[in-house]
């Protein structure tokens, strides 16, 4: 499945579109019109990225889907506790790995590490994408080159950066390929952060595609019940977008507001996700 920044452009300019004008209804054509492309050519655009039609998608948007999902998902979360949370969890049929650097390593602001990275695009728009030897330590959603480099240097300004965009472009395969093709070899991440940050990453990581989550049920599994504040620090603090699900975490009233990479983003993510998820095709 192959989109252009462009694509994800009108996509998200579409679901915008429905969100605010749910009340009344939009038909295709309307729809269509508002993002400057004719209604056969943009049913065929949606259809291919969400699996479902416009009008469909956004029935995984509503306030109370999200409240039925948040109450489906607290069963998965309570199960990930009772095993202890061990730092393997699964998305998207990928085992994933999640290492932390020694409180030594991260001082030193990457020093020793060799890091590659490239841009590529998503479903979800344009992201940067940078691994080491240990694990993918980076990934944003941006909008250019010079803007990608400045984020690498900031989070690991002594790391040697190296602009290799071809062996990023396995990596950015693996993460955002069609579920059928996807294979179990585990995909390690590689991350920096205090213990309680790990801890509420981990958790993330318990969290399946089309899942969703509390502020305050992370901080129940994490048996810190009065840490929600705390969590959602956590959460907005998180460096690799996607991979590990923090755009799955919302409000307790159901609303899908708040993200690092933009509130449009997440709701394209969340209903993406929905829709082919095994309780999206209902």
């Amino acid at each position: 499945m192959n989109f252009t920044h462009h694509d994800y452009g009108r996509i998200t300019d579409a679901i915008e579109y429905l969100r605010a004008n749910a009340a009344a209804q939009p038909d295709l054509a309307a729809i269509a019109r508002h993002v400057g492309l004719g209604e056969h050519h943009f049913q065929r655009l949606f259809t291919r990225w969400a699996g479902v039609s416009p009008k469909r998608f956004l029935q995984f948007l509503t306030i109370e889907d999200a409240k039925r999902r948040l109450a489906e998902t607290r069963n998965t979360l309570d199960l990930s506790a009772d095993i202890g949370l061990s730092g393997t969890g699964r998305l998207h049929d990928l085992f994933i790995t999640l290492e932390a650097l020694t409180p030594g390593e991260a001082r030193t602001g990457g020093a020793g590490l060799i890091i590659r990275w490239g841009l590529h695009d998503t479903p979800f728009g344009r992201v940067v994408i940078g691994i080491t030897d240990r694990g993918v330590c980076a990934l944003h959603f941006v909008d250019d080159q010079q803007h990608a480099a400045e984020l690498l240097h900031q989070a690991w300004p002594h790391a040697t950066l190296r602009h290799e965009p071809v062996a990023t472009a396995k990596t950015a395969g693996r993460i955002f390929t069609p579920i059928a093709q996807r294979t179990h070899e585990p995909l390690a991440v590689l991350v920096k952060g205090s213990n309680f940050q790990i801890q509420v990453w981990r958790a993330l990581l318990a969290l399946p595609a089309g899942a969703l989550a509390t502020y305050s049920d992370i901080a129940a599994v994490l048996d810190k019940p009065d840490a929600a504040r705390a969590v959602g620090s956590a959460v907005a603090a998180n460096s690799i977008a996607y991979l590990i699900p923090c755009h799955r975490v919302i409000r307790a009233s159901g609303a899908l507001s708040g993200y690092r990479w933009g509130s449009a983003r997440k709701t394209a993510i969340l209903g993406w996700e929905a829709a082919r998820s095994a309780g999206g095709q209902r």
